[in-house]
C-alpha cells in the first residue's frame, strides 16, 4: 500500500478516511477513549462518505477498522450531539418521545447500515476487537470480515433491555439462520474470534498485527478485479438472497446484458485465447 495515503474529505471528530494505493479506502473509527461507539456525528458523516464513494471511481474499495482496542462498542450512549462543530446547527429529535426513536433509527442507524449495505464497490470490516451492538451490524453489512485473535461480536442488548434495531436482528438471521439468531440474541452472546469464525460471522481469524495488512492485502486483490462484473455480482447475490428463484434469474440475466458486452468481458475471453493475464478496468485507468 502507499506510504503516504491522501486524506479522503472532511469527516468529524472521530473518524478519519484516508485513500491508498488500488483505489482502497481506509476508513477508521478513532475514538479509542470510548471504545469507538458512535454518535450522531459520526453517523452522519459516515453516510455523507458511503454516498460519496458510491459516486467516486477513484474508490474501488472501502475498509473499516477501528483504533485502539475496540472495533465498535455500539452506540455512545448519551452522546448523539458530541463532536458537532460550533458552525452545524444540532439536529433536534432523537430518543425524548416514541416517534423521535423512530425517526432517529431510521435517519441515522438504519440508513447508516443501509448506505453500506447497498453500496456497489466492495466492503471490508477488518475487526480489531469488540464489535458490539452497532458495531456488529455495521460489520455483517461488509462483504467480507476478518477478525484478529481479540475480536468479540454481540449484539447483547438485552442486557439493557433493548432491541437490535438498527437492523442486527435481520442481519444475524441472514448469515446464522433463525435457530443460530435466535440463540445468538435471547441469550445475549458476545463470542471470540474463532467462535465467530465457526458461525460464520468471520471470513478468517489473523493475529491483531496481521490484521490490516491481511485486509489490504485483500482489499487489493479486490480492487484488481474486473469492477463492473464484481458490483453487478455483488448486487446480484445480495437481491438473490432476498428473493424466489425466478426473480433471482430475471436480476441476474439483465446485468449479464452490461457485463457480457463490457469491455472487460471482451479481454477476459481474448486473454484466456492468448494466454496471458487479463487487463481489466481500462475504463477506470483512463486508458
Amino acid at each position: 500500500m502507499s506510504l503516504s495515503p491522501v486524506l479522503y474529505g472532511n469527516v468529524c471528530q472521530g473518524l478519519t478516511a484516508a485513500l491508498h494505493d488500488h483505489g482502497v479506502l481506509v476508513v477508521t473509527f478513532t475514538a479509542p477513549e470510548r471504545m469507538n461507539a458512535l454518535d450522531q456525528s459520526m453517523k452522519r458523516d459516515l453516510i455523507e462518505l458511503v454516498t460519496r464513494v458510491q459516486m467516486d471511481d477513484a474508490v474501488r474499495v472501502l475498509v473499516f477498522t477501528g483504533e485502539g482496542r475496540a472495533f465498535c462498542a455500539g452506540d455512545h450512549m448519551g452522546g448523539y450531539h458530541e463532536g458537532e462543530p460550533a458552525s452545524v446547527a444540532k439536529i433536534g429529535g432523537g430518543h425524548s418521545t416514541p416517534i423521535g426513536t423512530a425517526q432517529a433509527l431510521r435517519v441515522y442507524s438504519q440508513a447508516l447500515n443501509l448506505a453500506v449495505r447497498n453500496l456497489d464497490k466492495l466492503t471490508i470490516a477488518a475487526i480489531n476487537g469488540p464489535a458490539i451492538q452497532t458495531g456488529l451490524s455495521l460489520a455483517l453489512c461488509c462483504d467480507f470480515r476478518i477478525g484478529s485473535t481479540a475480536a468479540r461480536l454481540g449484539s447483547a442488548t438485552l442486557r439493557f433491555a433493548l432491541l437490535p434495531d438498527e437492523g442486527g436482528h435481520a442481519l444475524l438471521v441472514q448469515h446464522l439462520g433463525l435457530a443460530q439468531a435466535l440463540d445468538f440474541v435471547l441469550r445475549k452472546r458476545i463470542v471470540d474470534a474463532e467462535t465467530a469464525l465457526r458461525l460464520g460471522l468471520l471470513n478468517e481469524v489473523v493475529t491483531p498485527d496481521a490484521l490490516l495488512p491481511a485486509a489490504m492485502a485483500l482489499a487489493a486483490e479486490l480492487a484488481e478485479g474486473p469492477q463492473v462484473a464484481m458490483r453487478m455480482l455483488k448486487r446480484s447475490l445480495y437481491n438473490a438472497a432476498e428473493s424466489t428463484f425466478s426473480q433471482a434469474l430475471d436480476d441476474i440475466a439483465v446485468r449479464t446484458a452490461v457485463t457480457d458486452h463490457h469491455p472487460d468481458a471482451r479481454d477476459g475471453g481474448a486473454s484466456f485465447r492468448e494466454k496471458r493475464a487479463p487487463k481489466f478496468n481500462a475504463w477506470l485507468e483512463g486508458e
